[in-house]
């Protein structure tokens, strides 16, 4: 089981910059993914960014540029750097990881509960 917790939302103006963090805690043989999705009032919840083993990272058209994913294995902790914020990102933002229990186990996916950013124009 893996609990993630994240931590850093809040209100900015536009043009500003905030930085999510979330730590993933728990029994695992290996987290393999990390990532960011949000979610906009009465929208679906969408891709933002995500990171693997060995550093590569991938980004939702909307962030590139913008966002940058990064990830610290031995805190067992992902980060999102959110530049130029725009009121269109406001949303409720998840973490979530991919994780093993074993070497020979399949993944499971995990999601945290959220943290709200709010952008004012």
């Amino acid at each position: 089981q893996v609990r993630l917790v994240e931590s850093g939302g809040g209100s900015v103006q536009a043009g500003g910059s905030l930085t999510l963090s979330c730590v993933a805690t728990g029994t695992f043989f290996t987290i393999y993914r990390m990532g960011w999705y949000r979610q906009a009032p009465g929208k679906p919840r969408e891709f933002v960014a995500s990171i693997i083993t060995g550093g590569f990272a991938n980004y939702a058209d909307s962030v590139k540029g913008r966002f940058t994913i990064s990830r610290d294995r031995a805190k067992n902790t992902v980060y999102v750097q959110m530049n130029s914020l725009e009121p269109e990102d406001t949303a409720v933002y998840y973490c979530t990881a991919g994780a093993k229990s074993d070497l020979n186990s399949g993944g499971t996916d995990y999601w945290g509960q959220g943290t709200q950013v709010t952008v004012s124009s």
